[in-house]
């Protein structure tokens, strides 16, 4: 079962049974549980009970010992489960410091919780709750949950969609290509952020799937464009993968087999990729990024300047783009450390024989200067926001920019 699953209970069903093994725990979405012990003589005690924004469950996220206690709901319930799989896949991905200390912390944390239950029965408080509720109101744990679990739906539900933002050669002005950007339109609370739920889908490993529709999606959409003329036919499309993508030792064979399917050519396809991923999966990142780079396909760093920029993973890694990051562009006019900072990444770029994009460009200023300073390639709202695929490609037809 996924963890991002939803289950629901009915006032008096069991949850979970004292002495049963079990590999999950329960976010608790909506409704209140009561916590029961078994004791000598079948006695049992009521030690509390736990309501919306806590956890119920969660030792057997790291360890294989018995439940310790029977698990009630006591009004109709929603819980969003955890697995013991994908704690440990955070877990490992996590921090080392932070890794050795949560497993200190939880190997810790089941006498404590224990005896924090009996003594808050006992004086008629309810601490260790009034504590969880506390930690995920801080953190945001319950949205998180909420939005990782409806994302899953989401893709099920054909509710992704994405936006195609075109990329304009800055020496004669047409369209060489197009940035595939994903949307999420949720039924009831409308438009949700990339910013928002791109890292939740990472976070969670649901990115891996959402990336393989989108690079399929974006190559049928490709594969329009480029039927609109013998004039564009040499399109591209650049369409974004995140680390997580590259946990999969199938990835390359995977597109290899959607561009397949869908007639695409890889040499018109451009795999946009961050400095993080590099640093988080290098081993991984080099020989997928090979196959890919071998079978024609273009590697493109995506915001480069922001993160951990090395000269030498530009060597180590098959990288042919380079796109400045939009900050640069923004602030080059009023700043001439950024203004320097574009002009040393596109020299950089050509010495090494790299193409450079330049991202977030507004204003004809901006085009012209990057122009000036040797871009080969621009996007940003100055030529044309994100637009969907019917807006797309009429602007395919139109535009023709003059600088």
């Amino acid at each position: 079962m996924s963890s991002l699953q939803k289950r629901n209970f009915q006032s008096g069903d069991t949850i979970m049974t004292q002495g049963q093994h079990g590999d999950n725990a329960f976010m608790i979405e909506k409704g209140r549980v009561e916590i029961l012990i078994e004791k000598e003589k079948g006695l049992v005690q009521r030690v509390g009970t736990r309501g919306a924004g806590t956890i119920i469950g969660e030792m057997a996220l790291i360890d294989d010992e018995p439940r310790t206690a029977t698990i009630k709901a006591t009004e109709e319930c929603s819980l969003l489960e955890i697995n013991r799989k994908e704690f440990n896949r955070r877990l490992e991905n996590s921090d080392p410091v932070m890794r050795m200390v949560m497993q200190i912390v939880l190997t810790r944390y089941r006498d404590m919780l224990s005896r924090a239950a009996i003594l808050g029965e006992q004086s008629g408080a309810n601490q260790p709750e009034d504590l969880e509720r506390e930690y995920a109101e801080k953190s945001n744990a319950v949205d998180t949950f909420k939005i990782a679990n409806e994302f899953a739906l989401a893709i099920e539900r054909d509710e992704l969609s994405l936006h195609y933002q075109p990329m304009i050669d800055l020496k004669t002005g047409s369209i060489n290509g197009f940035e595939a950007l994903m949307r999420w339109h949720h039924p009831e609370q409308g438009d949700i952020s990339p910013n928002v739920f791109i890292p939740i889908a990472e976070e969670t490993g649901l990115i891996a799937k959402a990336s393989l529709w989108a690079f399929e999606t974006a190559c049928k959409a490709l594969s329009k464009f480029q039927a609109l003329s013998d004039n564009h036919s040499d399109l591209f499309m650049s369409v974004n993968f995140s680390s997580e993508d590259f946990t999969n030792p199938q990835l390359a064979h995977e597109l290899l087999n959607i561009l397949n399917r869908t007639g695409i050519k890889p040499n018109n396809i451009h795999l946009e990729i961050t400095e993080r991923l590099l640093i988080s999966h290098p081993t991984r990142a080099k020989e997928t990024l090979e196959k890919c780079r071998d079978a024609g396909m273009e590697i493109s760093i995506d915001d480069f300047g922001t993160g951990y920029s090395s000269l030498s993973y530009l060597h180590y890694y098959p990288i042919d783009i380079l796109k400045i990051d939009r900050s640069f562009i923004k602030n080059m006019n009023e700043d001439k450390t950024a203004q320097e900072l574009a002009k040393s990444i596109i020299a950089l770029g050509q010495n090494m024989g790299m193409k450079i994009i330049a991202e977030g460009v507004e204003t004809e200023r901006d085009a012209s200067e990057v122009r000036a300073m040797g871009c080969d390639i621009a996007q940003g709202y100055f030529f044309s926001r994100p637009q969907d695929l019917n807006s797309a490609l009429n602007f395919v037809n139109s535009a023709e920019f003059d600088f």
